[in-house]
Order: C-alpha cells, then sequence, then structure tokens
C-alpha cells in the first residue's frame, strides 16, 4: 500500500456558485489506477464524490476524465502522487460526470438498403481501423475546431468514414461530412493521440473524406486554388520577394569548421518563398556548427497542402520528384526545417533516406553554447512537429540554452490542415486563442519551429515571433560582439 494525494474537480450546480478543487489523501495499493483512486476517495473520505465508471478494464470509455489536464480512461491510468483530476472538457453534470448526450446524439447510424449488400473483405480491412472507438469523447474534448466554429468533431467524423467505406449503408455521408463541418479540421492531430483506442481520425478518416469530397467536386474552392498554384509552379504559395533558392549561390554549404555531417536540405514553400530571411538565419546557425548542407534545386513542393485537403490526384509526381532529388545525390539524411513538411516526409512517404527535422540534427550533434540574452520567451509547439513527429524536448534545449523560458499548454493555433485559407474566421479565432495564452505567459517574444506558425501566430500578438534558429543566431551575434568588444585595443 502506498499513500496518494490527488486534487479533485468539485461542482455541484444545485449547492456550488462556482467549481473549486478538493484535496484528498488516500492509501491505495502500488500499481493501482486512478478509478481506484477514486474509489478509495468515495468509500474511504467522501461519498459525494461523482464519477462514472463500469466495465473498468477500458472497454465502455464511461470513466474518461482528464489527469493533469491530458483525457484518459480512469482504469487504464496508473495513479500517482500529487495528480490533478478534472472531468472532460464538456458540460458538467456534478464533480467528473459530464453530458455525453448532445454530441452522442449527432454520431450518425447506418441505414441499410433493400438490397442485400455485404461488405467485402476490402471494405471489412479499410472499415477495422475505425470501427474500435468506444465513444468516450477524449477526443472531442481535446478538438480545437469545435470550440470556435459548427463542428461536430473528430468521432462524428470517424462514423461518417465507416459508414462511407460501408455498402450496406445508403446515405450520402461524404456529403453529410462536408455540411457537419468537414473542412474546419486543423490536422492539429489532438483527437488521435488522446484516444485511448489509437484510432487515427485526421488520418483514416478526416482526410479520407476530403479524397471522396473531391471526387464529388465537394473542395473549398480556395484549397482549388493552392492544388492549381502546385500543379503549375511546384509550389503552393506565390513569391513575393527573392526566394530562399535564388538568393543561394551555391548547393553546397560548407561549415566554418570540421564537418560533423552531412544533411541534405528540404527548405519547403514557405521558407522558400515567404521567410527566406530565416531559412538564412538556419543555415548561418547549421555551419557554424559543422553541419554541411546540400540543396538540391530541383525539390517542390512536399504535397503536405494537397494531402490535408483530399487532393490526391498529382500527388505521387511529387513525391517521385522529391525523393529523386535527394536520392540521386547520394543523400542518405534530409533536413526539414518546417514542421509540416517534416511531418508529411516521415508519414506520408516512404523513402529511401532518414528524415530528421532541424532541432533533432542540431540537438544530436550539439552546438556550440550560444551568449544567453537578457530575454523571457515562450515556445509555441508546432502540431505538426509535437504530434506529427513526436519533437518535445529537444526545441525546448535548444530555447533554454539562449533565454529563460516560459511554458504554455500546446494548443493549435489554426494555421493547418488547410483551415487558414480556407475557412479564415476559424483560422483566426484560434489564432486570438493562442494569442491570450501568450499574454497570460508574460513572456518577451514568442518562439516556434514552424513557418504556418510563425506567421499566423505574429497577426494575432503584439510580440515578437521568431524561429529557434533566428534565437540560436541572435544569441551567436551577442557572444561575437563581446569577444571582438574584449579583444579590440582600447579606443578602436
Amino acid at each position: 500500500m502506498r499513500k496518494i494525494t490527488a486534487r479533485v474537480y468539485r461542482f455541484d450546480k444545485e449547492k456550488d456558485r462556482e467549481a473549486h478543487f478538493e484535496e484528498y489523501t488516500v492509501e491505495v495499493n502500488e500499481g493501482a489506477r486512478v478509478l481506484h483512486l477514486l474509489h478509495a476517495i468515495h468509500d474511504t473520505l467522501d461519498p459525494t464524490l461523482s464519477y462514472r465508471y463500469c466495465c473498468g478494464s477500458g472497454q465502455c470509455g464511461s470513466c474518461a476524465v482528464r489527469v493533469n489536464r491530458e483525457p484518459v480512461l480512469a482504469c487504464m491510468e496508473e495513479a500517482r502522487d500529487k495528480i490533478t483530476i478534472e472531468p472532460l472538457n464538456l458540460p458538467v453534470k456534478k464533480d467528473l460526470v459530464v453530458d455525453l448526450v448532445p454530441t452522442l446524439e449527432t454520431i450518425a447510424s447506418l441505414k441499410p438498403s433493400d438490397a442485400q449488400k455485404m461488405p467485402k473483405k476490402s471494405d471489412i480491412d479499410a472499415i477495422k481501423p475505425l470501427r474500435d472507438c468506444i465513444e468516450c469523447l477524449c477526443c472531442v474534448s481535446v478538438c480545437p475546431a469545435m470550440d470556435v466554429i459548427k463542428f461536430l468533431g473528430p468521432t462524428a467524423m470517424r462514423q461518417e468514414m465507416r459508414l462511407a467505406l460501408d455498402p450496406r449503408n445508403i446515405d450520402d455521408r461524404i456529403t453529410a461530412a462536408v455540411q457537419e463541418g468537414l473542412f474546419t479540421c486543423t490536422s492539429c492531430q489532438a483527437c488521435w493521440k488522446v484516444c485511448p483506442k489509437e484510432i487515427e481520425i485526421p488520418g483514416k478518416a478526416i482526410e479520407k473524406l476530403r479524397y471522396f469530397a473531391n471526387k464529388k467536386g465537394l473542395t473549398l474552392p480556395r484549397h482549388q486554388e493552392v492544388a492549381a498554384l502546385v500543379k503549375e509552379t511546384g509550389r503552393s504559395v506565390t513569391r513575393i520577394e527573392p526566394t530562399f533558392m535564388e538568393l543561394m549561390n551555391a548547393d553546397v554549404i560548407e561549415p566554418t569548421g570540421p564537418v560533423k555531417a552531412t544533411v541534405g536540405f528540404f527548405i519547403g514553400c514557405m521558407y522558400n518563398m515567404r521567410l527566406p530571411k530565416t531559412a538564412l538565419d538556419a543555415i548561418e546557425v547549421l555551419r557554424r556548427n559543422g553541419i554541411r548542407v546540400i540543396i538540391p534545386k530541383e525539390q517542390i513542393c512536399c504535397g503536405s497542402p494537397l494531402i490535408r485537403t483530399g487532393q490526391l490526384a498529382f500527388l505521387d509526381t511529387l513525391k517521385k520528384r522529391n525523393i529523386d532529388a535527394f536520392w540521386n545525390r547520394h543523400i542518405d539524411t534530409v533536413m526539414t526545417m518546417c514542421a509540416g513538411c517534416g511531418s508529411t516526409l516521415k508519414n506520408d512517404y516512404k523513402t529511401p533516406f532518414v528524415v530528421m527535422d532541424i532541432n533533432e540534427v542540431l540537438t544530436k550533434y550539439g552546438i556550440e553554447p550560444p551568449e544567453r540574452l537578457p530575454v523571457r520567451a515562450t515556445y509555441h509547439d508546432p502540431c505538426h512537429l509535437l504530434r506529427g513527429q513526436g519533437i518535445y524536448d529537444q526545441p525546448r534545449q535548444l530555447i533554454r540554452q539562449v533565454v529563460d523560458l516560459i511554458d504554455m499548454p500546446s494548443i493549435c493555433c489554426g494555421s493547418g490542415g488547410g483551415v487558414k485559407s480556407g475557412m479564415p474566421e476559424e483560422a483566426a479565432a484560434l489564432g486570438e486563442r493562442r494569442g491570450e495564452e501568450i499574454k497570460k505567459t508574460g513572456a518577451d517574444i514568442v518562439i516556434s519551429s514552424c513557418p504556418f506558425c510563425e506567421f499566423h501566430i505574429a497577426g494575432h500578438t503584439d510580440k515578437p515571433v521568431k524561429n529557434i534558429t533566428t534565437l540560436l543566431l541572435e544569441g551567436y551575434k551577442e557572444k561575437d560582439r563581446k569577444t571582438r568588444t574584449l579583444t579590440d585595443p582600447p579606443g578602436n
């Protein structure tokens, strides 16, 4: 047995004006789950505590709560000392009990045809990744789009895809999904990461629904324009100034000292066409830290804007051109700087080379310590870096070498999944939410590692927004300035 102390959310609308937390200390067996902890509190200390449970084995979904702000099944999550237990981010009925009915009522049901149609094996195989849902609504509780715009949410979209794949169903579920907010998903992947059954809703449901919507001519006009631009120019954005590729005179950039590693640089559309100065900053940081950089000029858009919006007609052409651009140069490690490009190359391509984000490259090979700057910074986790690539620690390790870091919740800024171009009002609302979180930190600057996030957040905060490599370069420039001051003769 061991003692565990937990803070538990309490709210009884018949007695309480507002919600509050109560702290409990109880004894539970070693390895006890959060559900066992709640049982112990209820049985020995406070029988008024309300929470749901049924099977106790991760199959019914009824005991879903938030532990330290993350949705989990109470029966599966290990109880640890000093945890905070809250209800899901849904309307609260009492304490940890939330109202599931309004959301569950939106989930479509199969409407069978009169004809005897049975699923083929290929249909069943396609449906399998979607049918394990236990309707716990963990995914719904973390969906950013549902907070700011009309959207039935991830579990409803999962069901729409399941029904669309079932030949027994006679409804037009694709058109229904579009009407229910299919194109409001930002592809942040939060729903997938908290799903206790690990259902990959963004990739297996939403993007496939968008593909079928595209085949029916239901793709948003702005998304069609982006696809046309990629097909015509090889880039998803237009040129507004000299591009990074144009500014680089050589396609092999040697480091200033001994070579630690050689990488091929997949630049991406935004850093090439809209934020070339940031990419140039990255090159300077890489050179200073012993990284030889090869930049194949044949590379084009990775295709992420097309995949996220279901426009796959010429995706294979993009993939082949990009793979050939690096593999023909005998490059075995490709470095990305854009979170979306990196996630796409890692998860949507089958590459003969290793793909690494620039934060992974710099932390793997180590960096020269920069000068610390008297600045407080907060870091925005790009969704395609944090959830798409699982990169959390590396950016923070780099940032803390230059400035004091104040963390904030990892919430989508609204720039991904085609939302910024296709649903600008939603993107703006999510951007404002991000701006509010930034303000709460009291930080002087905002750091990120994604061009879309940097570009979008800059429009929703009065704080400077910088890339990690720009911050590192500023630290190096300050270090060089101090060195010159110490070595310059007096009077110079």
